[in-house]
């Protein structure tokens, strides 16, 4: 009877032990659950209030500032002989392979600095020169011919009066045409192509002003074929 008693008492115990164990697992299921479902509602929040064409336009506008940022301040003119300037070319803007960009200014033949720093400036001026001779003359006397093209710069720094107008010249390059060789072509032995090129790096100042200076009887020989004969300046 004891024996019966004891293997009852057993059972009881065990059959707790079984129901409150599969209590727990059922809360841990249950809880499970909740957190699946609460992480599929956040995500469908989520996807829904990132509307599918925000990240294309917020990429969009990044790319249009990183455009804007990397266009550095720039002109380039193309000349030619206008014989109403007697010491300079005559520079245009708009024709050919010109351009402008980043504030630059053409004023009065002249380029304007638009900011403070540095610049890259150049310029090239060519010419078509007579180096024909007569038939009773030497050929060894033949004339040489000195080509030159200068860039001067005005700023408010050099001088208190603006009314001066004090330049300064940045830019100087000369060369030598006629030089007495015999040519293997007759056609080209009376007339010689040179070209005058010029660049180097400033620290201009904002609203300087730079100009080409050139002597007025170079200015007849001057090729003004686009690609030729050409002013600018861009920012570093």
């Amino acid at each position: 009877m004891d024996s019966e008693c004891k293997v009852q008492m057993d059972s009881d115990s065990d059959s707790r032990k079984h129901r409150a164990s599969c209590s727990v697992t059922s809360a841990l299921l249950a809880f499970t659950l909740c957190l699946a479902v609460a992480a599929a509602a956040l995500l469908l929040f989520s996807t829904h209030q990132q509307k599918p064409g925000r990240d294309e336009d917020s990429f969009d506008l990044r790319h249009t500032l990183r455009q804007i940022s990397n266009v550095r301040a720039a002109i380039h003119l193309e000349g030619h002989h206008n014989p109403k300037r007697k010491t300079s070319v005559e520079w245009s803007t708009n024709v050919d392979q010109s351009h402008s960009q980043g504030d630059f200014q053409l004023d009065k033949n002249e380029i304007v600095i638009p900011h403070s720093g540095l610049y890259f400036v150049y310029s090239q001026a060519s010419f078509r020169v007579s180096c024909s001779i007569s038939d009773d003359e030497d050929p060894s006397q033949r004339p040489l011919v000195h080509l030159s093209h200068t860039v001067r710069r005005w700023s408010s720094s050099y001088s208190n009066d603006d009314n001066k107008k004090t330049y300064e010249t940045i830019l100087h390059s000369v060369r030598t045409a006629c030089q007495k060789t015999n040519s293997s072509d007759p056609d080209q032995e009376g007339s010689w192509f040179s070209a005058v090129y010029m660049g180097a790096v400033f620290n201009l100042n904002q609203g300087d002003r730079l100009k080409t200076v050139m002597e007025e009887r170079m200015l007849q020989d001057l090729e003004d074929s686009p690609g030729k004969t050409f002013f600018g300046v861009f920012a570093l």
